[in-house]
């Protein structure tokens, strides 16, 4: 890994310790002081930032309030829902197995789930009718892990919420629900690829994917408060979501649509491809690996070459820049979710950036509050040409 963050840094006196991280807000000249003109104006509740490399955390900041009503200011520790930041473990687990020999990525679906043969496509369509017909190609292993399977982001059944059913009865959902496109000719950002995929983690593994991410990947790196179901000590560490309130003057708390609540419920069913929580350490942890190609304080997750894969762009000719589980624009590869984290490895810089937000406003404002983070990470942490 090239590391090429301006070498002052550490002089700078801003270079903390990986562990432990500090469980209050930080001081008012790091990043996070970037977005306390957003929390000062109602606009955002409050947001945790985190910015590192494979090394060493270079800023760690809190601001805000995790809860407006309790006047619970955010804490670096906090849990966050990460909804589709979600995907990329999802796809490190089918790729476990890749490099075991257990699958291929260019399997059919069907050699692990045999009900896809019933799987139709999409001929023609108007608003009186639709004509179906059978695809000429399988859904592959790898049309799941880069969205080009012409599975749906949803599917009627998954509605209201999207934890509704188990992985295993959502699959014959998802086989009478006609593919939109021919395997591998479109892309489409499809939940239903991803959970297909958990679900063909737990046929070959013989485990339910919870245990399996849990064992294979959470577990060996650390990432203790990263759950589909949060302990009720958790839940007093979850930062709420907001949206601006009708005249634009205050917050209001507004859950997830997308989930069903009480959060640990013990009937609500997992969703690989956008149910976890997460905290902006557990996130490091997983960056931390993939910069490493694979392998984290000294134990091997995952081979160089499934990394590789993963993070650059696996869309081939479509002009899309997807890799496996993975957006690979402008030279990082990384994932947001819903309510507007997003988290990013720039692999040539050796620079990993974590922005944690609960704002379930208008997507037309997220670019607002994470420009911001971004500039403040540019001015702080300027690149430099290395030398010729």
């Amino acid at each position: 890994m090239t590391n090429r963050i301006l070498p002052a840094v550490a002089a700078l006196g801003f270079v903390l310790t990986l562990f432990p991280f500090p469980s209050s807000a930080a001081p008012a000249h790091d990043i996070g002081s970037a977005l306390q003109p957003f929390v000062d104006r109602h606009e955002l509740a409050g947001a945790v930032t985190l910015v590192a490399t494979a090394d060493q955390v270079l800023d760690l900041s809190a601001v805000g309030w995790a809860d407006i009503a309790d006047q619970r200011t955010m804490r670096a520790d906090d849990l966050f829902w990460i909804a589709s930041q979600s995907k990329p473990m999802a796809a490190t687990t089918l790729m476990m197995l890749v490099d075991e020999g257990k699958v291929r990525l260019d399997d059919p679906v069907t050699k692990y789930l045999p009900e896809f043969k019933e799987q139709w496509l999409v001929a023609e369509r108007d608003d009186a009718h639709v004509l179906l017909k059978k695809p000429q190609h399988p859904i592959v292993l790898s049309n799941l892990l880069n969205h080009t399977s012409g599975m749906l982001y949803k599917t009627p059944a998954e509605q209201p919420t999207l934890d509704l059913l188990p992985l295993d009865a959502r699959m014959h959902v998802y086989v009478m629900s006609p593919l939109q496109f021919e395997p591998g000719a479109k892309h489409l950002y499809a939940n239903a690829g991803i959970n297909t995929a958990a679900r063909i983690v737990e046929v070959v593994s013989g485990l339910p994917y919870e245990r399996f991410l849990a064992g294979r990947l959470l577990d060996p790196l650390g990432m203790k408060d990263t759950t589909f179901r949060p302990t009720a000590r958790q839940l007093q560490r979850l930062a709420k979501a907001y949206k601006p309130n009708a005249t634009g003057t205050a917050l209001e708390e507004t859950p997830s649509p997308q989930l069903r609540y009480p959060l640990n419920d013990p009937t609500r069913c997992i969703q690989p491809a956008g149910g976890l929580l997460s905290t902006a350490g557990d996130l490091l942890n997983f960056y931390r690996m993939l910069l490493n190609e694979g392998v984290f304080n000294g134990r091997r997750i995952l081979s160089a070459q499934a990394v590789r894969q993963m993070t650059t762009k696996q869309t081939g000719l479509l002009p899309q820049q997807y890799g496996f589980g993975f957006d690979t624009r402008a030279g990082k590869f990384g994932h947001g979710g819903t309510f507007g984290t997003t988290s990013s490895a720039d692999r040539e810089r050796g620079l990993i950036t974590i922005f944690m937000i609960q704002y379930a406003g208008s997507a037309k404002d997220l670019p607002r509050f994470t420009s911001a983070f971004r500039k403040a990470v540019a001015e702080k942490f300027p690149y430099t040409e290395p030398q010729k």
